[in-house]
């Protein structure tokens, strides 16, 4: 367990810095990429009705994950998993993601340092996508979206932070905002992804095997990397 006080410090200077630069460059870079991209349907560039739907098939081919061409081997095809982490559907699809980064985010970043988490970020969606791919290797239905790294986000938090606790909008409760330990609602969402990939069927719909594989890699990486730190502890310091 981590020195809860000593986290606490951390996150307090990281809020009165200017909060964590990484996650919300993720969040603009995400944000500007959709809006200047054809699928926000602001940019006149790409025309409209049947122009537009042809422009935003070609960007999803472009910056996505098609399964069927990962392993071509060429250099385009390789880079994909990362460009496919900037890209989202739709609206409700970028600000649902942008919203688990914010809350999750901040705090993950703030312990790992910005240049590692950085890299854990992008390294960890590249495996969850590449996982997908993997599992789907013959399909020609194109992947994008920063879910599977996102996931190693949340994976990672619940490592790092397991008895945080954050304000959470459950469906079975009409939605209401309320507080729960951190560590119920991630369970809580891995196992309904776990679930939900499990009766996907043999289709790529949504990736919820990458959201799987994104939570797992960085639930284990946050281990391997911080469980010494968490022995050291003396034990008054343990939370």
């Amino acid at each position: 367990m981590i020195d809860r006080r000593a986290a606490a410090g951390r996150i307090l200077r990281a809020a009165t810095s200017g909060g964590p630069p990484v996650t919300y460059a993720l969040i603009a870079l995400c944000c500007v990429v959709f809006v200047i991209s054809p699928l926000s349907g602001f940019n006149p560039v790409y025309g409209t009705a049947d122009a537009l739907l042809a422009a935003q098939a070609g960007y999803f081919e472009r910056w996505g994950v098609i399964p069927s061409e990962l392993w071509d081997g060429s250099a385009h095809a390789v880079l994909t998993p990362l460009t496919a982490l900037f890209v989202h559907g739709s609206w409700l699809h970028l600000l649902g993601n942008m919203l688990f980064l914010y809350v999750f985010g901040a705090m993950a970043e703030e312990r790992m340092g910005h240049t590692e988490f950085a890299f854990f970020y992008l390294g960890c969606g590249y495996i969850a996508l590449l996982a997908y791919a993997a599992a789907h290797s013959t399909s020609d239905q194109t992947l994008v979206g920063a879910s599977g790294a996102i996931s190693a986000v949340l994976g990672a938090f619940l490592y790092l932070f397991p008895r945080a606790r954050v304000t959470s909008l459950f469906p079975f409760l009409l939605f209401l905002p309320l507080r729960f330990p951190a560590w119920i609602v991630l369970v809580f969402w891995f196992v309904l992804q776990w679930l939900a990939a499990e009766g996907a069927g043999s289709g790529p719909g949504v990736a919820y095997l990458a959201h799987v594989v994104g939570f797992a890699t960085g639930f284990l990486y946050a281990w391997g990397r911080y469980h010494r730190e968490a022995r050291a502890l003396r034990p008054d310091q343990a939370g």
